[in-house]
């Protein structure tokens, strides 16, 4: 994730300090709409000797594929000190040998090393340099390696826009929906200043991602494919 560099970005290492579990939660999208995906891609295109999660948050995605693939070398990205000290404390509680945290601010992204996959989920609508950001992860990724994202696309940016306009019928879905906070969290996305393509993609890296709905089924929510489109790019 990014730090809070200018005004429109969320000061994460503050975030992580104070979320209670509701916060955590609506902050790790991973943990409930890809981690139970993956292991249909590794399923197809074989398990990753390393991975690397950008935007790692808490680690459940990180933590989860270390654990269920020790011989794949793991290591999580986030902006936020506070929550990587906090993931480091739980690798070596566990006794955790092939996962590692470290800090990274997108839209920069230098690791000095590659990985066959880089993963980075629900972490591109905070990057206002967006373009910039899906360039640098690639870089990261080793040939004959894969780069997985999501991204917010202009059908996401206008439904956020509808939301802002009309709170209201979210608010009857949601008791602890705050439309002052959704608005100031999501503002890049609401000002198109963070939203991505196939194209933009393309134009990024010089490859056409790929849909990740090729390896499993689309999810009941439509908006998880329709409005935060998660692809695979080759490399």
């Amino acid at each position: 994730m990014t730090d809070k560099t200018h005004d429109e970005t969320i000061d994460w290492n503050e975030f992580w300090k104070t979320a209670d579990e509701t916060d955590r939660e609506g902050a790790t999208p991973s943990s409930y709409h890809a981690i139970d995906l993956l292991p249909e891609f590794f399923e197809e295109k074989g398990v990753p000797s390393s991975f690397a999660d950008v935007g790692c948050g808490p680690g459940d995605v990180a933590f989860t594929i270390a654990s269920e693939h020790p011989e794949t070398t793991v290591v999580g990205y986030d902006a936020a000190a506070s929550v990587l000290d906090e993931n480091r404390a739980r690798a070596r509680e566990d006794g955790m040998t092939n996962i590692g945290f470290e800090q990274a601010v997108l839209p920069e992204f230098e690791p000095g090393r590659k990985f066959e996959t880089v993963f980075c989920f629900g972490t591109m609508a905070y990057v206002e340099e967006s373009k910039r950001a899906v360039s640098h992860l690639y870089d990261a990724v080793e040939p004959g390696g894969h780069l997985v994202m999501s991204y917010v696309n202009s059908s996401g940016q206008q439904h956020y826009n509808q939301t802002i306009e009309n709170p209201q019928q979210r608010m009857e879905a949601d008791d602890n929906f705050d439309p002052d906070r959704f608005e100031e969290r999501f503002k890049l996305i609401i000002e198109g200043e963070s939203t991505l393509s196939y194209r933009a993609i393309h134009d990024a890296v010089g490859t056409w991602p790929r849909s990740f709905w090729e390896f499993t089924e689309k999810p009941d929510q439509p908006w998880a494919w329709d409005h935060v489109p998660l692809v695979w790019i080759p490399k």
